[in-house]
């Protein structure tokens, strides 16, 4: 059975030069069988991200052919768009007429979320709050933030489908 992987990183500003990776979340779906995997900092590197997408066969992100995907490429040196087959959701939606970020396409296909109201920016400010001051439910919060993202790319991906 082929095994699919969403990914979504979180960073500390959007470009890979003088900005950092603060989370990568993945979610591996086989059939039923699911996992995810979230690595934080530091543990973001080439070998974790290609052990935890080991086995997979295609991998789905949102805007990730512009963002996630070039930033892994430029901070981890490993082209993950050579490596897998690779999908991006954000030009799926476009040619459906569902324009906007991922946040805009969920509400507008009746996905829901737990926090609606964070963003990416929200996300950098819960990061750094982390970092200054080890405020560990931040880190909690940003953590589910990427996390929502991540497992939302699956059902978007149905929804799609369905359209």
């Amino acid at each position: 059975m082929p095994q699919e992987a969403y990914l979504d990183i979180e960073t500390t500003g959007l470009t890979p030069f003088g900005c950092e990776m603060t989370v990568a979340g993945i979610y591996l779906c086989r059939g039923e069988q699911t996992e995810f995997v979230q690595l934080i900092s530091k543990d973001i590197t080439a070998n974790a991200i290609l052990e935890a997408l080991d086995g997979t066969d295609t991998l789905y992100t949102y805007n990730g052919s512009r963002f996630d995907l070039p930033f892994i490429q430029v901070k981890l040196g490993i082209d993950l768009e050579a490596r897998l087959d690779h999908r991006d959701l954000m030009y799926a939606c476009w040619r459906r007429n569902l324009y906007g970020g991922l946040k805009q396409v969920e509400r507008r296909l009746g996905i829901p979320r737990r926090l609606p109201d964070m963003d990416g920016y929200q996300a950098v400010q819960l990061w750094w709050r982390y970092v200054e001051n080890f405020d560990l439910d931040a880190l909690e919060q940003l953590l589910e933030y990427n996390r929502e993202d991540v497992v939302n790319l699956k059902l978007l991906k149905e929804k799609l489908e369905k359209l």
